[in-house]
């Protein structure tokens, strides 16, 4: 039984995601990647289904990450020049890690696609917390390249899975801001019951 309450809730309390852009090296090393994603995986998974998936892009796949970006803009809009060429090279080459996480629902399941999605979006936070815990930040990130089917399938992706986000690993250049966060009373209730 795991007893160090305070350093659980200090590392909870002090997550913040950072920005990818502004990462820098080193990133994990082997070992700490795989611890990160170790603990990824352990996330409540209702059917014993894991629904989810990582994939860790290396550094010398980065100008591939790239190539693979430029395409699927191409296919999806005819044309790359509404987003500019150096922005979806920044976005491939940003931070010295990168893990693509994907949402593999089970299909047929008793077990609803939403509880699935669920399950990835928590396994995605465990990812972000193991990551601080190794002294690491971490950027999830979304954006069009998360909607194309082409890029899915790029990295293992069915027709029925999705992109859950690109998480970003490295060190923050300088002092990460702490952003605004909700009061707890406006967020956090007590049922009173049936009225």
């Amino acid at each position: 039984m795991f007893n160090d309450r305070t350093s659980t809730q200090s590392l909870l309390a002090t997550r913040r995601s950072g920005k990818p852009r502004d990462m820098i090296a080193p990133g994990p090393s082997p070992d700490q990647m795989e611890r990160i994603l170790a603990a990824a995986i352990r996330v409540p998974d209702h059917g014993k289904l894991a629904p989810w998936r990582f994939v860790v892009v290396p550094g010398d796949k980065r100008a591939d990450f790239a190539k693979l970006l430029h395409n699927a803009l191409e296919e999806q809009t005819g044309t790359i020049r509404e987003t500019p060429y150096e922005v979806i090279e920044q976005f491939a080459h940003q931070a010295p890690a990168l893990v693509v996480a994907l949402s593999c629902p089970v299909r047929p399941s008793k077990i609803p696609v939403w509880e699935q999605e669920l399950s990835v979006g928590a396994a995605c936070m465990n990812l972000l917390i193991a990551a601080h815990a190794e002294g690491f930040v971490g950027g999830w990130l979304t954006g069009w390249a998360s909607y194309s089917p082409m890029v899915c399938q790029a990295f293992g992706g069915g027709p029925d899975d999705r992109i859950a986000g690109f998480i970003f690993l490295g060190i923050p250049s300088r002092p990460q801001d702490e952003r605004p966060r909700p009061e707890p009373s406006d967020v956090i209730g007590v049922w009173r019951g049936l009225v």
